[in-house]
């Protein structure tokens, strides 16, 4: 791995981290809190570094995601921060950072098993059918956390 890609990958393990911290403690992630300020604070530079990373060649699926990431960090800001989408804001916010913490999972499984262990990997490509059966049941894990963390909401912030 090159020095970007090590620090890449370091730092989203930190945004994993303050991700799950995030969830852990106030049962999301928000800029309103240090564990989820740090998250994606660290979900933005993992998103912006990537564009570095050619592993597989040229750009790619994982740089398509970085741009959705990077896309969903910015309606999940403004949704939460102005008033452009009304009562709405909290919940488009709520489920759009949610929705990150689900893409660093897409790049994360597919680098890990196709490396890993060194020499044998479990998959030898990145396209292995099982990868995408992970990654869908990742989605369907996120819509049920979504879901759960809507019905969650405070009734005033649910009801808008």
């Amino acid at each position: 791995m090159s020095p970007l890609g090590i620090f890449h990958t370091a730092l989203g393990v930190l945004a994993l981290g303050s991700g799950i911290a995030a969830y852990a403690m106030h049962g999301g992630i928000s800029p309103r809190s240090k564990a989820g300020l740090l998250y994606l604070a660290s979900t933005l530079v993992v998103s912006l570094t990537g564009f570095g990373l050619f592993a597989h060649g040229g750009f790619g699926k994982p740089h398509g995601l970085a741009v959705l990431t990077l896309l969903t960090l910015a309606l999940a800001y403004a949704a939460g921060s102005s008033g452009w989408f009304g009562a709405a804001g909290r919940k488009i916010e709520t489920v759009g950072y949610s929705f990150t913490f689900f893409l660093h999972f897409i790049p994360g499984i597919t680098e890990t098993f196709t490396r890993v262990p060194l020499g044998n990997p479990v998959f030898d490509s990145p396209e292995a059918p099982p990868l995408k059966a992970i990654a869908g049941v990742l989605f369907l894990l996120f819509l049920a956390g979504a879901r759960a963390q809507l019905k969650a909401m405070p009734s005033e912030l649910r009801r808008q």
